[in-house]
């Protein structure tokens, strides 16, 4: 996916994985139920960013971390490298 939002600095754009709206046993759950994503693909790296991080990537970052935005439809979140914990094998 092309994306129009080009990170400065050390900034990272990522659209958030959601988690399913139906638990295993059935349950759908409402939209207030369901917690916080916390992983997602990397869709833009800024230059400054020093991990070893592709567009593409799936990676797990904090919970309460970055900035929401709405971009070509979509949710992403503008982080800081700091707050990806990890690549997502």
């Amino acid at each position: 996916m092309a994306i129009s939002l080009k990170p400065l600095g050390d900034r990272v754009v990522i659209e958030p994985i959601e988690q399913d709206s139906m638990t295993a046993g059935g349950i759908v759950l409402p939209d207030t139920a369901k917690e916080k994503p916390q992983q997602g693909t990397v869709l833009a790296i800024g230059p400054d960013v020093e991990a070893e991080l592709a567009e593409g990537d799936r990676v797990m970052y904090a919970k309460y971390a970055g900035t929401e935005v709405k971009m070509d439809g979509k949710e992403v979140i503008i982080l800081s490298e700091t707050d990806i914990l990890a690549i997502v094998a």
